[in-house]
C-alpha cells in the first residue's frame, strides 16, 4: 500500500494513516496509525503491514517512492537489521531538529506545556562518540558478538561499530580475534566495553550465565588483557538469576579513572556514566554553571558527576544514590563539602521530616529512563527548592513528572537538548525550573 510520512515519533517510527478505502482501516474515519520505522516526514512510501492491532498497524518499507530532501546513504551495513541505530538514514543537522519537534511534541500532549523559552540545541560529533558499548556474545555453534537484531533477540555479528569510540573498536576486533582463536569461554553472555576520557584505557565488564566456571573465565580475561596492553582490568559478574548478580572474577584494574574538565572520577565496574566522550564536559556546564547557594540536592548522583562540580560554588552538597558501586565511587569522588547517601530517592525524600528541615538552594535530579515516579516527583514538588534542574533521558516520562511540579509553582527557565545519542532516537533533555 501506498503511505505518506507525516512525521517521526519518539522510538524511531514514522507516523503514516492507513488508507481511508482500506480494508484494516473499518470504523477510522482519520485512518488508523501505522509506524514504520527507518523513513523521514514528508516521504511517499509503498509499504507491507507486519503487524495490525485493534488502534494501530505496523508496517516496513518496501520502496521509497519520494525521498525526503534529508535522507542519505547510511554508512554502516548494519543499519535497519542492527537494533542499535535509527536515524543513519538522515544527515546529522535533521536529526537534531527530528529530536526537537519530538521533545517539543512530548511536552504539549502529555504535560500540556507550551514552552516559552527556546531549546538550545547542543550537537555531538555524529561518529565514534560512545565512551561505553554492550556487546552480545555467543560461543556456540560458533563463536559471535555483535548487537540485537532490530526488534529481535537474535544476535546479528558485528565487527566494527561506527558510533563506538575508536578504542572500543580495537577491543571489538580482539574479541573477535580471540573467539576466533576458539578461546572464547562458554558462558560470557554479555561484554561491555567503558573507555576512558582520552582513549587509552579500556575496563571489560563480562556478564556470564550461572553455570559459567570462574577459572575459565579468569583464564580467558588474563588472555584478554595480555593481547590488549589498552585493557586495564576485567570484572566478571555472575548472573544468579534474572537482575541478580554476583562478582566472580576480577583481573587487573576494577575501575578506570574518567578525567573531565572538572574533577577525575574514579568508574568502577558496574557504576552508571554517561556515555557520550565529547558532551560530558558540556553536559556538566549545563547542569551546574554558575549555581551557588548554601545547599545542593543531587539526586541519581551516580558517581558524583555533578555533585562535584556543584560542591566548587555551593557550601553543602547532598548526594543521593541507590547503587551499592556508584554510591562507594560517589564517597570516593565527592570533596569534603559532600555527603552521600545511599538510598533512593523515593526512600530519601520520604523518609521522616525533621521538625525544621533546610530547604536546598537547589535539586539535580538524572533519573534513570523510567523518570522520576508520581511518589518522587510529589514529594520533590513539596520539598520547595526555588531551582529544580531535571536531567532527562525520556521526553515522555519527562513530561509526565513534569505535571505535579508545573501544579506545585514549577516554571521552564530553560530548556536544553543535547544530543548525546547521534544515529538513534534516544535524545538527552536539560530543563532549568524555578518558581
Amino acid at each position: 500500500m501506498l503511505l505518506n510520512i507525516e512525521k517521526l515519533i519518539y522510538g524511531g517510527d514514522g507516523l503514516a494513516r492507513l488508507p481511508a478505502e482500506s480494508p484494516s482501516n473499518k470504523d477510522h474515519a482519520r485512518g488508523k496509525a501505522v509506524f514504520v520505522p527507518f523513513v523521514l516526514a514528508g516521504e511517499k512510501i509503498e509499504a507491507a503491514l507486519t503487524e495490525e492491532k485493534p488502534g494501530f498497524a505496523r508496517a516496513k518499507v518496501e520502496t521509497i517512492l519520494e525521498p525526503s530532501s534529508h535522507r542519505v546513504s547510511p554508512p554502516c551495513p548494519h543499519f535497519t537489521r542492527c537494533g542499535g541505530c535509527h536515524y543513519q538514514h538522515s544527515v546529522y543537522e535533521h536529526q537534531l531538529q527530528i529530536k526537537k519537534e519530538i521533545l517539543r511534541e512530548n511536552l504539549r500532549r502529555i504535560a500540556k506545556l507550551e514552552l516559552q523559552c527556546e531549546i538550545q540545541l547542543h550537537p555531538s560529533p555524529p561518529w565514534n562518540y560512545r565512551n561505553r558499548s554492550r556487546l552480545q556474545v555467543r560461543t556456540q555453534p560458533n563463536f559471535s558478538a555483535g548487537y540485537f537484531k532490530f526488534s529481535s533477540h537474535e544476535l546479528l555479528p558485528v565487527e566494527e561499530c561506527p558510533i563506538s569510540s575508536p578504542l572500543i573498536n580495537r577491543g571489538i576486533a580482539a574479541l573477535w580475534q580471540a573467539g576466533r582463536a576458539g578461546k572464547a569461554v562458554e558462558g560470557v553472555r554479555e561484554i561491555e566495553f567503558f573507555a576512558n576520557a582520552d582513549g587509552t584505557k579500556l575496563l571489560l565488564e563480562l556478564l556470564c550465565a550461572p553455570e559459567a566456571r570462574r577459572a575459565a573465565v579468569r583464564s580467558w580475561a588474563e588472555e584478554l588483557c595480555a593481547a590488549t596492553p589498552e585493557i586495564a582490568g576485567v570484572a566478571a559478574f555472575r548472573e544468579r538469576q534474572k537482575g541478580v548478580q554476583e562478582p566472580l572474577v576480577a583481573v587487573g584494574a576494577s575501575e578506570l579513572t574518567y578525567q573531565t574538565k572538572t574533577a577525575a572520577y574514579r568508574v568502577s565496574a558496574g557504576a552508571f556514566f554517561q556515555t557520550n566522550r565529547f558532551l560530558t564536559d558540556e553536559l556538566v556546564s549545563i547542569v551546574t554553571a554558575g549555581r551557588s547557594g548554601e545547599l545542593a540536592l543531587d539526586l541519581y548522583a551516580g558517581v558524583g558527576l555533578f555533585s562535584t562540580a556543584l560542591a566548587c560554588n555551593i557550601r553543602h552538597i547532598i548526594s543521593v544514590e541507590s547503587s551499592q558501586t556508584a554510591a562507594s565511587d560517589l564517597q570516593y569522588n565527592l570533596p569534603v563539602n559532600g555527603k552521600a547517601v545511599q538510598s533512593t530517592a523515593e526512600q530519601y525524600l520520604t523518609k521522616a521530616p525533621q521538625p525544621n528541615p533546610v530547604v536546598p538552594d537547589l535539586v539535580v535530579i538524572d533519573p534513570p529512563r523510567g523518570g522520576l515516579g508520581d511518589p518522587v516527583a510529589r514529594a520533590l514538588a513539596s520539598a520547595g527548592a526555588p531551582q529544580v534542574i531535571y536531567v532527562s533521558c525520556d521526553p515522555a516520562t519527562l513530561a509526565r513528572d513534569l505535571i505535579p511540579l508545573q501544579a506545585a509553582g514549577y516554571r521552564v527557565d530553560e530548556a536544553h537538548l543535547i544530543d548525546l545519542f547521534p544515529q538513534t532516537y534516544h535524545l538527552e533533555t536539560v530543563l532549568h525550573l524555578v518558581r
